[in-house]
C-alpha cells in the first residue's frame, strides 16, 4: 500500500502532503488543476524519466517522496530533480539508481492511464496480458521458450558462421599454413626483440666502448689515479686519528669512497673485458633483429602478439581441417536445440491452450458488470512459421471483442469505441489484478468518453476492486467519486502572487457540494439534492454489496 505521497515543487505544486489508506481514493478537481501531476510523481517513483521542465518556476529542484507499506514494512523512497536536470533517487536512505526505483516499486504498482489504451490496442502487447492472466505457470513456460529460444539462435548462428569459413576453407587454410610457416621459420622468443635491440649498440660500437672503458679504468686504478689519490688521504688523516671528531668522519667518508671506487673499477674492466668486437656476431644479430621485426610489422607489432597470432592460426587450421566432421556437430546441435525449443513452444501453447476460454469468460463477465452486457471476447492465436518465432511465443495473440449481440468478433483495436475501450481496459485491469495481486492500482483518468448508466457501473467496479486493492483513481465523474472510501480535491489557489495546487480530503457538506459541482459545474439546490442522492445511493449499495 502507498500510504504516504509527498510532493515539493514539481510543476504547479508547491508542497502537498497525501496521507492515503486501503479501498478507493479519487482525485477529482476542475480541468487542469493539476490532478495528473500527482500522478506524475509517482511514475518518477516508479522509475519513469524525468525532465527538468517538471521543477517548479524558480525552485532549484523538485522533490518526490513516497512510503509505502509491504507486507508489514515501511519502504520510504526519495527522488528529486534538479533544475539543471540531475536526479538523485534514494531508497530507505541509501544511494540509489532508477533502475533500482524500478525494480523495487514497479511490481506494486500498476498504473493506467490514457496511453495505456494504445496497448490494450497493439496486439503485441495481448500475448503478455494472456500470459499475465495466467501466472506462475505461463512465466516458467515462456521462461523455458525463451531460454531454448536462445539457445537455438546461438547454434544457428554458429552453424552459419562455420559453413561460411567452410565455403573458402582451402583458401583461409593454405593463408593459415604459410603464417603458421613465416613465424615458424623465425621461432621469435619472448621478449627477443628487446634483448638484441639493447645488445646491439655493443656490437657495433665496441672498439670505441672499450677503449673508453679501459682508458677509465686506467684513470681509477694506474699510478697517479682516482685510487692513489684516495689512498694517499686516507694515509694523511690516519696519522691524527682520534684528535678531532670533525676529522675523523673526513676520514670515514674517504675510506668509504675508497672501497665504492675500487667496486667501481672493478665494474669498468669487467665491462671493458666483455665487449665483443666479433663483426660476425653484430651481423647475425642485426640479421636476426631485422627478421623479428619482419614479423612484428605483419602480425601485431610486438613478439608477443606474432606468438599470440601463430597459437590462432594454429587453432583455426585445427578447426578447417576438421571439415565435415565439426560441420556435423554444428548440424546436430542446432537440429537438437530447434527439438528442444519446439517442445518448449508446444508447452507455452499447452499452457495458453488451458487458460484462453476461462480468460475469455472473466473478461466477458468484467466487461458486463461495466454496463457492456452484449459484450463477447475472444483470443485469436495465429501459428507462426518457425523462423518467426519471437520472444512472446510461436504464436501471434490478438483480442477480438464486438459490444453488440450477434455480430462477430473483430480485432479489438478496430471496432471499439473510445468509451468502450476504456471500459475494456478496465475491465482486463480487473481481471489481472485479481489474477496477480498487485498491491496498488493507479488509474488515471480511464472513464473518458462515458456517462449515466454506465459511469456508475465503471465506479462500482473500481470500488469491487478496492476490497482487494488499494486503488488510486483520477476522475471527472460524480458516478466514480461517489464510489469512493475517500475523495480528496485538487484545486489551484493564488499564494503570494503565484498559483499553486493544493490538495484536501472532503467530507460531509464540503464532498457533497464537490460531487455536485462534477455534476452540473455548480452548487444550485438541484445539484446539491442531485449529490445527495447519488452518495446516499452509494452507501446503500456498499452495505447491500
Amino acid at each position: 500500500m502507498l500510504a504516504e505521497l509527498h510532493v515539493r515543487d514539481l510543476a504547479l505544486i508547491e508542497d502537498v502532503w497525501l496521507e492515503l489508506g486501503p479501498g478507493l481514493t479519487v482525485l477529482s478537481g476542475e480541468t487542469g488543476a493539476g490532478k495528473t501531476v500527482l500522478v506524475s510523481a509517482l511514475k518518477l517513483l516508479l522509475g519513469e524519466r524525468a525532465d527538468s521542465a517538471m521543477v517548479r518556476q524558480g525552485a532549484a529542484e523538485a522533490v518526490v517522496e513516497g512510503r509505502f507499506v509491504i507486507d508489514g514494512r515501511d519502504i520510504v523512497a526519495r527522488r528529486r530533480i534538479s533544475a539543471e536536470g540531475r536526479s538523485r533517487c534514494s531508497i530507505d536512505g541509501e544511494m540509489a539508481t532508477v533502475a533500482m526505483l524500478a525494480d523495487t516499486l514497479g511490481p506494486m504498482v500498476d498504473l493506467h492511464g490514457q496511453h495505456e489504451h494504445q496497448a490494450l490496442l497493439s496486439p503485441a502487447r495481448h500475448a503478455g496480458y494472456l500470459d499475465r492472466y495466467i501466472g506462475e505457470e505461463a512465466a516458467e513456460a515462456l521462461a523455458r521458450y525463451r531460454e531454448a529460444r536462445r539457445t537455438a539462435r546461438e547454434a544457428v548462428a554458429r552453424l552459419d558462421e562455420l559453413r561460411g569459413a567452410l565455403a573458402d576453407r582451402e583458401q583461409r587454410a593454405d593463408y593459415l599454413r604459410f603464417v603458421i610457416g613465416d613465424i615458424d621459420a623465425v621461432e621469435p622468443q619472448t621478449g627477443e626483440d628487446e634483448e638484441l635491440t639493447a645488445l646491439l649498440p655493443r656490437l657495433r660500437y665496441g672498439e670505441r666502448l672499450a677503449e673508453a672503458s679501459y682508458a677509465a679504468w686506467q684513470a681509477l686504478k694506474e699510478e697517479r689515479g682516482a685510487s692513489d689519490g684516495l689512498s694517499a688521504a686516507l694515509a694523511a688523516l690516519g696519522g691524527v686519528r682520534g684528535l678531532d671528531p670533525a676529522l675523523d668522519g673526513f676520514a670515514e667518508t674517504v675510506s668509504r669512497l675508497d672501497i665504492e671506487l675500487q667496486e667501481l673499477a672493478a665494474q669498468v674492466l669487467e665491462y671493458a673485458e666483455s665487449i665483443d668486437h666479433d663483426a660476425e656476431a653484430l651481423d647475425a644479430a642485426e640479421a636476426r633483429l631485422h627478421r623479428i621485426e619482419g614479423l612484428t610489422r605483419k602480425y601485431g607489432g610486438t613478439v608477443a602478439a606474432v606468438i599470440a597470432m601463430r597459437e590462432s592460426a594454429s587453432e583455426e587450421l585445427d578447426v578447417l581441417e576438421a571439415g565435415e566432421a565439426g560441420l556435423a556437430d554444428a548440424e546436430r546441435h542446432a537440429e537438437e536445440a530447434a527439438a528442444v525449443l519446439c517442445e518448449a513452444a508446444e508447452s507455452l501453447r499447452a499452457v495458453r491452450d488451458a487458460a484462453t476460454a476461462p480468460f475469455v469468460a472473466r473478461l466477458g463477465e468484467a466487461a458486463s458488470d461495466l454496463a457492456l452486457a452484449h459484450a463477447q471476447f475472444g483470443v485469436e492465436r495465429t501459428a507462426l512459421p518457425f523462423e518467426s518465432w519471437t520472444s512472446d511465443g510461436p504464436e501471434r495473440v490478438e483480442f477480438l471483442f464486438t459490444s453488440a449481440a450477434g455480430e462477430q468478433l473483430r480485432p479489438l483495436a478496430k471496432i471499439a469505441s473510445g468509451g468502450e475501450v476504456s471500459r475494456v481496459m478496465l475491465a482486463l485491469k480487473g481481471v489481472l489484478g485479481e489474477a496477480d495481486a498487485v498491491p496498488v492500482l493507479v488509474f488515471d483518468e480511464v472513464d473518458a468518453g462515458i456517462g449515466g448508466a454506465t459511469a456508475h457501473a465503471v465506479g462500482e467496479r473500481l470500488a469491487r476492486l478496492a476490497r482487494s486493492h488499494q486503488v488510486l483513481v483520477v476522475t471527472h465523474l460524480a458516478q466514480v467519486a461517489a464510489c469512493a472510501d475517500v475523495q480528496m480535491v485538487v484545486e489551484k489557489q493564488e499564494h503570494d502572487g503565484r498559483t499553486v495546487t493544493t490538495v484536501r480530503s472532503v467530507t460531509g457538506d464540503e464532498r457533497v457540494a464537490e460531487v455536485a459541482r462534477m455534476l452540473s459545474g455548480g452548487t444550485s439546490e438541484a445539484g446539491i439534492a442531485h449529490a445527495r442522492e447519488l452518495l446516499s445511493a452509494q452507501v446503500a449499495d456498499m452495505v447491500r454489496g
